[in-house]
């Protein structure tokens, strides 16, 4: 059965995500002078304290800024937020920002291959056996959504091979913003996740503990899958 539990969301919840919104899609402007909390209050019928906690978060978030004297003054995202912030850049008012899926496109085929790189130099053959297995996997399966998820799985192994932290959260993030599209993405991913010589080709390279090799293997299995969502994101870019 695949029902899951119901996740209950707080009120705090709900505040954050309705002020982010208006923070990321521009009704409020860095610089900009959020209501105070009472009025904020009022306008979305809550307490003051889960308005005090929204805003608290929305400071961590590095969205805005927390000021003596309770005011809070909005930053510029672009500036000061993080990669948790990437999904939500995504698709903003039910439509996918073509601008930012670009960028996903083109941190994933910039970061892989250096991923992949340091794979190899200190994990080496240790990862032969959990790569080899995900690429089993894939090649067994038939529906091309399912085979993005294994080739998901594939570079979560590799990544783990990386041992960077930095690398690891990366991966978290552009994960979480790629795999909503999954759907959307399969014909175009098709020109990777069917080559399944190309992902043992990068199992072999990862094993020999060179690093060069394992990125030039790295860079011809992500190269086709690029170049084809480039062409596509231009395209959205370019109607009118």
């Amino acid at each position: 059965m695949a029902l899951r539990p119901v996740a209950r969301r707080s009120v705090s919840d709900q505040v954050f995500e309705q002020i982010l919104d208006e923070v990321v899609g521009g009704e409020f402007a860095p610089g900009d002078t959020l209501p105070n909390e009472r009025r904020l209050a009022e306008v979305l019928g809550v307490s003051r304290p889960a308005v005090r906690e929204a805003l608290q978060r929305m400071a961590q978030a590095g969205l805005v800024e927390l000021r003596h004297g309770g005011s809070t003054s909005v930053r510029d995202f672009h500036r000061h937020a993080g990669l948790d912030l990437l999904p939500r850049l995504l698709v903003r008012a039910g439509e996918v920002d073509p601008r930012v899926v670009r960028s996903v496109v083109e941190a994933r085929y910039t970061v892989g291959p250096k991923v992949a790189a340091l794979a190899a130099e200190r994990a080496a053959d240790r990862l032969r056996g959990p790569l080899s297995a995900a690429v089993d996997a894939l090649a067994a399966e038939d529906d091309p959504v399912a085979r993005q998820r294994h080739a998901l799985a594939f570079w979560d192994h590799v990544v783990d091979g990386a041992d960077s932290i930095v690398f690891r959260l990366m991966f978290n993030s552009l994960r979480t913003a790629y795999e909503p599209a999954l759907d959307v993405l399969a014909p175009a991913m098709a020109s990777e996740v069917d080559r399944v010589e190309a992902y043992r080709g990068l199992v072999g390279a990862l094993a020999t503990g060179d690093g060069a090799t394992a990125e030039n293997a790295a860079v011809d299995l992500l190269r086709p899958a690029t170049d084809v969502l480039l062409a596509m994101i231009k395209t959205l870019e370019e109607a009118p």
